[in-house]
């Protein structure tokens, strides 16, 4: 009976309970009518075992430093810096767009809080200068779900707690594969500046303003390389490195660039408390929903399943992705990656496919399940942002969406590509 949960849970995702909830109400439910009321205890117990642990307080570090930052107007000088390097070119918003979310993802780790800093300024310009608004919120989201790809990465945070991997070799795999995504946004924004006559941004800046825009952003832009050198040179761990990012971006807000005043930080903390409440709730449910997936069996029955497909690696990594990409329309990156991993990942393995590699499929194929319809987090914040309907900003962020998924399968059959970086670094064996 209690392979039921998961059907219980997507009705229960169906008719509009939320995700948390869900996750603890669908398992509850089958346990309590299955006769395991003991079971019940132990799943409201993993509750809270599921949020305990060390590795998983970078979360919240890591949300606040993006906070600061992008309070204390970082955000604005990461925009400056991208339009005086690609403002000149036709579409040049929209590429300043991509690329703002490239290097805003080296300081937040997170497709929403990207997604509303850089919406809120980058949607309401690119309109004035003719754009469409449904145009400006797609891309704002397409390009948003670089943040967790590209170092830090919450999710990735999270796969390496759940799976026992290495949280350097997962932030090291994801540097290339967060840079394909961007330039494969930026392929299509040029080609449809080519055919429907986007508007230039700016004129040309000379190398003196580009160095002027360089300045103004090299400490923003040292953050990711702090975190990386401190991680990889072993001089702290990524918990202890997300503390670090919070306390460089309090100096650099409040005495250095000094745009951040004392008096905001109460509601900066707070905003920060929410986010990582909401993020840390749900892999907590998350890890309580996965304790009734190994009392179900369910991972030896899907096991069996998937082997009996085909004994071919490539056609069923092809398959998985299919999977995980229809369950990134309807569940959320974390908390899918908990359930799933542990199902997924040793099957895998033993394919020979390296544990690494397969983590940066699984995260990089579910965080842009965030920009996919119908349950996609990131429209929901776009549209809040922009004042568009979802409905139109998912019909507008299809070629864009297009464009990632060819970036799936070449990161899932081209393993050299998130693979290289942690080789050559000795992280990933």
């Amino acid at each position: 009976m209690l392979v039921w949960f998961l059907p219980l849970f997507l009705v229960l995702l169906l008719v509009g309970m939320p995700v948390f909830f869900a996750l603890i109400a669908a398992p509850g439910m089958l346990l309590y009518l299955n006769g395991q009321e003991r079971d019940v205890v132990l799943l409201y117990r993993n509750l809270y075992n599921g949020m305990d642990s060390f590795p998983l307080m970078a979360i919240p570090f890591f949300m606040l430093a993006g906070e600061i930052m992008n309070r204390g107007g970082i955000t604005e000088r990461l925009v400056e810096f991208s339009q005086a390097l690609m403002g000149h070119l036709r579409g040049g918003l929209a590429h300043v767009n991509v690329l703002s979310s490239m290097l805003f993802a080296g300081l937040s780790g997170s497709a929403v809080a990207d997604t509303s800093a850089l919406g809120s300024m980058l949607i309401p310009a690119m309109e004035r200068q003719g754009y469409t608004r449904r145009f400006a919120a797609a891309i704002t989201a397409a390009s948003s779900v670089i943040g967790p790809i590209i170092p830090p990465s919450g999710i990735m945070i999270i796969y390496a707690y759940v799976m026992g991997e290495s949280v350097a070799a997962l932030f090291l795999a994801g540097i290339v594969p967060g840079i394909l995504v961007g330039l494969g946004l930026m392929l299509v924004v040029k080609f449809m500046a080519d055919r429907y006559d986007f508007p230039v941004a700016s004129r040309r800046q000379g190398w003196t303003e580009r160095g002027r825009a360089s300045l103004r952003a090299f400490f923003p832009l040292m953050t990711p390389v702090i975190i990386l050198g401190g991680i990889l040179g072993g001089i702290f761990t990524p918990t202890e490195a997300a503390a670090v990012a919070v306390a460089y971006a309090l100096v650099i807000g409040l005495f250095v660039l000094r745009t951040l005043r004392l008096a905001e930080l109460p509601d900066v903390l707070g905003r920060a408390a929410t986010t990582s409440a909401v993020v840390l709730l749900l892999v907590g449910a998350a890890m309580s929903f996965k304790t009734v997936v190994s009392l179900s069996h369910a991972p030896e029955h899907l096991a069996a399943f998937v082997l009996g497909l085909s004994d071919n690696p490539l056609t069923l990594l092809f398959l998985i992705n299919l999977l995980l990409f229809v369950v990134g329309m309807f569940l959320d990156a974390g908390p899918a990656i908990i359930i799933l991993g542990p199902i997924l990942g040793p099957i895998f393995t033993d394919l020979g496919v390296h544990p690494v590699h397969f983590a940066i499929i699984m995260s990089v194929n579910l965080t842009v399940g965030l920009a996919t319809p119908p349950m996609g987090l990131v429209l929901f914040v776009a549209a809040a942002v922009s004042g568009e309907r979802v409905e139109t900003i998912a019909r507008a962020i299809v070629p864009f969406l297009l464009v990632e998924i060819l970036v799936i399968f070449l990161i899932t059959y081209v393993p050299a590509i998130s693979m290289t970086i942690p080789r050559l670094t000795g992280f990933a064996n």
